[in-house]
C-alpha cells in the first residue's frame, strides 16, 4: 500500500520545514535534534506509579538506568529496554514515553538502560552494557520473569543480549524487537528501495553502522549481526515489529524467519504504510500507539500470563 496519509503529512512537514537528515549534522547536533523530534512526536506522557533514576556497575564504570513501575506493592516481571538511535543517538529520555506506556499497558516494570554510545564507544561496548544491565535486573529486581526489548538499534542490542544470555545460562522469558538491524552485510530489496531523502533511508543505515563499527569484520560478529549467529535455537519467544517503508524491513523479517525455522516461537507483525521510527511516534501516528499496544499485550502474555 502507499505511505499512510499520516506519514505523508509528516514527510511533507519535514520537506517544507527543511528538516535536515541527521547524517548531515555533527553527532552532537544530531543527538539534540533526534531527541527533540522524538519528544515532539511521542504524544502525551503517561504517569506511572514510580520512576527512579540510578546507576549500576557496568563493564566500564557506572551505567545509568531508569526504572518504571506501574504498581508499587508487589514484585513485577521486568522488561529491560534499550532505546534506538543507531548506537549513536539517544539517552534515557529518548525512550521515556514508550517505557511509561509499556509499563502501564503490560503491568510490568520497565528498566531503561543508558548504554555507551558510538562513535566514542565502538562495538561491542553497547552490547556489554546492555547485557550487564540485564544480569543486574535478574539479580536485583526480585522479578519473577525478565524480558528484553528495544527499537531499531535497541532491537539489535536486545537480540544480541538474548544470544549472550542463552550462552551464559541467563533465562529470559521474551524478546521484543522493533524494526531491528540484524545484518551489517544486508543487501535486500527494502534497503535498496529505501532512498527517500525525507525519511530514514539507506544512507542513514550506513552512517550509523560506520559510527558503531571499528572495522568491517566486526559486522560479521553475531553480536553486531544476530542474523549471522551460527544458531538461534533456545532463544526466548519473540515479537518482531516491522514497517513497510523501512530499509531495515527485510533483514528484520529474515530474522523472524530464522527464529521460526529453528523452533523459536515468533510473531512477525508488519505495519503497512509505516516508516522506520513509527513505534515512538504515537502522538503523530496512530499505528505507533497500535504497535505499542501490541507490544504490551505480548509482554502481558509472556511475562504476566495474561492472554
Amino acid at each position: 500500500m502507499p505511505l499512510h496519509p499520516q506519514v505523508r503529512a509528516m514527510r511533507e512537514r519535514r520537506k517544507q520545514e527543511h528538516v535536515p537528515q541527521l547524517y548531515t549534522l555533527s553527532v552532537d547536533e544530531a543527538r539534540a535534534l533526534d531527541l527533540a523530534s522524538i519528544q515532539a512526536a511521542s504524544g502525551s506522557v503517561e504517569q506511572v506509579a514510580s520512576v527512579a533514576d540510578s546507576t549500576i556497575d557496568g563493564p566500564a564504570g557506572l551505567l545509568p538506568v531508569r526504572l518504571y513501575r506501574p504498581i508499587l506493592d508487589k514484585p513485577l516481571p521486568v522488561l529491560v529496554y534499550f532505546f534506538g538511535g543507531g548506537w549513536t543517538l539517544g539517552n534515557l529520555d529518548t525512550s521515556d514515553a514508550v517505557c511509561r506506556t509499556l509499563a502501564n499497558a503490560s503491568g510490568c516494570a520497565v528498566l531503561a538502560v543508558g548504554y555507551r554510545l558510538a562513535p566514542e564507544h565502538k562495538f561491542p561496548a553497547a552490547v556489554h552494557d546492555c547485557y550487564a544491565a540485564t544480569v543486574w535486573a535478574s539479580s536485583n529486581l526480585d522479578a519473577p520473569l525478565i524480558a528484553v526489548g528495544g527499537d531499531s538499534a535497541g532491537g539489535n542490542l536486545a537480540a544480541a543480549v538474548t544470544l549472550l544470555a542463552r550462552d551464559e545460562g541467563l533465562p529470559l522469558a521474551a524478546q521484543l524487537l522493533v524494526y531491528p538491524n540484524t545484518d551489517y552485510l544486508s543487501d535486500t530489496r527494502s534497503l535498496h528501495d529505501g532512498d527517500d531523502p525525507y525519511l530514514f533511508n539507506k544512507t542513514s543505515v550506513a552512517w550509523y553502522w560506520n559510527n558503531y563499527l571499528a572495522a568491517d569484520d566486526d559486522g560479521r560478529n553475531p553480536l553486531a549481526s544476530p542474523l549471522r549467529a551460527p544458531s538461534v535455537k533456545g532463544l526466548p519467544p519473540a515479537l518482531i515489529i516491522t514497517a513497510e517503508y523501512d530499509p531495515l524491513r527485510d533483514q528484520a523479517e529474515q530474522y523472524a524467519d530464522r527464529l521460526s525455522e529453528e523452533g523459536v516461537p515468533v510473531k512477525l507483525s508488519r505495519y503497512e504504510g509505516m516508516v522506520h521510527g513509527f513505534f515512538c511516534m504515537a502522538g503523530d501516528l496512530a499505528a505507533g500507539a497500535q504497535a505499542q499496544a501490541e507490544a504490551a499485550q505480548f509482554l502481558r502474555t509472556h511475562l504476566a500470563g495474561i492472554s
